[in-house]
């Protein structure tokens, strides 16, 4: 019992420390669960009548894209299917610009531009990762408050077991009467709540710290046996620059890839930085998923395949390690369960939600009701 009262002290001020940071990661997180589906009412400028002529090379449409907006750094440039835009994404983080150009794939015309930054769920997304304070300070306030949250759902836990095996049913239910008070009423919803939404939390709460700390990331990868880089590596070319070349090997390089793999999803090509840096090109196998993509680097002088020593290159050549950690993400938003899995995250995220304010609700209850006992003894005692 002294040790659950030390927990149950723990439990209270962590709680009330984070109770804020962890209702608005919460809620944003059950906003942004849906996003793609969303998106994609909205969208219908993204498609193109098909055409029997070629596409544009990913030279061209850096070109044309560049033409909209010169001083600004090309991500990557995005290739699907026939009937799909192509999206040429410009990224650059001092000061942060994030927009799409999307170019008819056969003319070249610009058919929209769009930014990342406004709108609906990019406030969603600046909300969850940062509380939409300044990026270094709200990112370091989510990070730390998510990962005391993994001790709260963890003590929480250990308080809800109860004493005797009789007691345990009603830690399962909402055993509510007439006569029920909104104290109790209260009480069952943070903790069989808290309950059934516990190891779900804790896998959001978990894969979520695993984003924001590289050293969480690194430790988890070595303890499944991992033996590779965990971050991003783009090898160097193999070859010497081509002198006087007549075309851009790169070119070629979206044709070949489409009738390699035609059931891949989209082609992200990007541009190589240097003369000595690797074409890698970001082949998205599944819809809306990311962790088996395959990161595919190209000596841009021979287009010769090269490996990289990170575990972000082809899917099936990587180990459990590496696909255990490239799933972090998609099991992060639910988006490896598939839709139901999307309906999972939206939900426990939405009664997450409620835990920061039925637990405060709880610490001011006993709060107010031993300040109302005080006051009475001190009353009685004046009379």
């Amino acid at each position: 019992m002294a040790i659950k009262k030390h927990i149950l002290t723990l439990h209270k001020i962590l709680g009330l420390a984070t109770g804020v940071v962890v209702f608005i990661v919460a809620i944003t997180g059950c906003l942004w669960a849906f996003r793609a589906e969303i998106e994609s009412t909205y969208d219908q400028y993204k498609k193109v009548v098909p055409q029997d002529q070629t596409i544009l090379t990913p030279t061209q449409a850096k070109f044309l894209a560049g033409e909209v907006f010169p001083d600004n750094h090309i991500h990557g440039t995005l290739f699907k299917k026939a009937d799909d835009a192509i999206e040429v994404i410009f990224y650059d983080a001092e000061p942060e610009f994030y927009q799409s150009v999307f170019l008819n794939p056969y003319t070249g015309e610009v058919i929209q531009v769009d930014n990342h930054l406004t709108g609906f769920f990019a406030f969603v997304l600046k909300g969850h990762i940062r509380l939409w304070l300044p990026k270094d300070i709200g990112e370091q306030v989510v990070g730390a408050s998510i990962l005391l949250f993994i001790f709260i759902i963890i003590s929480g836990f250990i308080l809800w077991l109860p004493k005797k095996k009789k007691n345990l049913k009603q830690r399962l239910k909402f055993d509510w009467k007439k006569t029920t008070r909104w104290k109790r009423k209260n009480f069952d919803l943070h903790t069989v709540v808290g309950f059934y939404i516990c190891s779900f939390a804790l896998i959001l709460a978990f894969t979520g710290s695993m984003m924001s700390y590289k050293w969480l990331m690194y430790g988890v990868y070595k303890s499944f046996g991992g033996d590779k880089d965990v971050a991003f590596i783009i090898p160097e070319n193999n070859s010497e620059p081509l002198v006087n070349a007549n075309e851009i090997p790169m070119d070629r390089l979206i044709v070949k890839l489409m009738k390699e793999s035609p059931e891949a999803t989209a082609y992200e090509l990007h541009y190589p930085t240097s003369e000595n840096e690797s074409i890698y090109v970001e082949v998205s196998n599944s819809e809306d998923l990311f962790y088996d993509a395959d990161f595919r680097f190209f000596d841009q002088n021979t287009l010769e395949e090269i490996e990289t020593t990170s575990i972000y290159g082809k899917y099936k050549n990587g180990k459990a390690a590496d696909k255990i950690v490239r799933m972090t993400y998609d099991i992060h938003i639910g988006a490896i369960g598939g839709i139901t899995g999307k309906i999972i995250a939206f939900l426990v995220s939405l009664l997450t939600a409620t835990l920061p304010v039925t637990g405060v609700l709880l610490w001011y209850g006993r709060k107010y009701k031993k300040k109302r006992e005080l006051d009475t003894v001190k009353f009685d005692y004046n009379n």
